[in-house]
């Protein structure tokens, strides 16, 4: 045991991967800040000090018929979400400019259902001229499942990476969600690889999952080769089925952060959801195999001030990617 690290490093640094086994005898080594050790300087390896960040905006909110369980905008649960079809340009173009203003390097537009219709996909694409106009954020979207004639009409419009949680490995996501499937989500992806597009894709932590299921996700993720994973952590709120739930303590998250990058050495792995209930010890995960993060608030829950956040993450000695790209 007490050689496990050493040989997961050397695996690493030699170019191999660690399989299924390793990481599950990785997840009860019982030298934890060691775990954390190692996954930072994996991290540091492949990755060195640049720290990547993006920032979302929630574009089309609540009245889902997809029945997620850990989602505030779900019609079926009560939390009392706002609702609304489109945002308003200049609320997107003011939060689009202040992220500017700060150096982050992306910009996310986010809609609430299962896909797009025509109406909130030429809202996108407006949003998207409109922005291109006055920043240079690069520009994502989450928009529910893909089909030809969506991804076509994004990237037209500029669209550079797409965005599709799995939320959960294969084995679990049937009892997170019943009305679209683990499948269709993979095939989302695959279709926006096929368009050239970057992706990002990742997963909730917290949700009543194993250990072992948080390992699955990790090598599915790394098998459909993402490159930036967005790992969130529940926020168990108010009216869904998971408000019952208790958040993880810190030391569960920073072992599943570790995990990630070991498993995923050359990813970026992007903190997202969540990690404002750790309070000062979330950034700590930038310690132990994190890299980036999304700043300013989220879609349902706040975040952090976004001066404030930046200025902890370039602290522990990160410069943000954009930032190194025009030195």
């Amino acid at each position: 045991m007490a050689n496990l690290l050493q040989e997961v490093e050397h695996a690493l640094l030699s170019g191999h991967s660690i399989d299924r086994g390793t990481a599950l005898a990785l997840s009860v080594f019982p030298d934890r800040p060691a775990l954390y050790r190692l996954a930072d300087g994996i991290r540091h390896h492949f990755m060195g000090n640049l720290f990547d960040v993006c920032a979302i905006i929630n574009a089309k909110s609540g009245a889902c018929k997809e029945d997620c369980r850990f989602c505030a905008q779900a019609a079926r649960h009560r939390t009392g979400v706002d609702s609304y079809a489109i945002i308003p340009d200049e609320e997107a173009l003011s939060l689009a400019r202040e992220c500017d203003r700060h150096g982050v390097e992306r910009i996310g537009l986010v809609t609430s259902g299962r896909s797009l219709n025509d109406q909130t996909l030429a809202g996108l694409v407006h949003l998207f001229g409109e922005m291109a106009k006055t920043t240079r954020l690069s520009f994502c979207a989450s928009a529910g499942l893909l089909n030809e004639h969506i991804v076509t009409e994004l990237i037209r419009a500029g669209l550079k990476r797409y965005h599709c949680n799995l939320e959960a490995c294969k084995s679990y996501f049937p009892k997170v969600c019943t009305t679209h499937t683990w499948e269709e989500k993979v095939a989302t992806l695959k279709l926006a690889h096929a368009h050239g597009l970057s992706l990002c894709s990742g997963g909730i932590i917290g949700m009543g999952e194993s250990v072992a299921d948080r390992i699955d996700l990790a090598l599915e993720l790394r098998e459909l080769g993402v490159m930036s994973i967005a790992f969130n952590v529940l926020t168990p709120i108010p009216g869904t089925p998971l408000d019952h739930l208790k958040p993880l303590p810190l030391d569960e998250v920073l072992t599943a952060i570790a995990l990630f990058r070991l498993i995923n050495p050359k990813a970026v792995v992007r903190m997202c959801g969540g990690r404002q209930q750790l309070g000062k010890d979330q950034y700590r995960c930038f310690t132990s195999g994190a890299n980036g993060a999304i700043v300013g608030n989220y879609l349902t829950t706040n975040g952090n001030e976004l001066a404030e956040d930046l200025a902890h993450i370039k602290a522990l000695g990160f410069t943000l990617a954009r930032e190194s790209s025009l030195v």
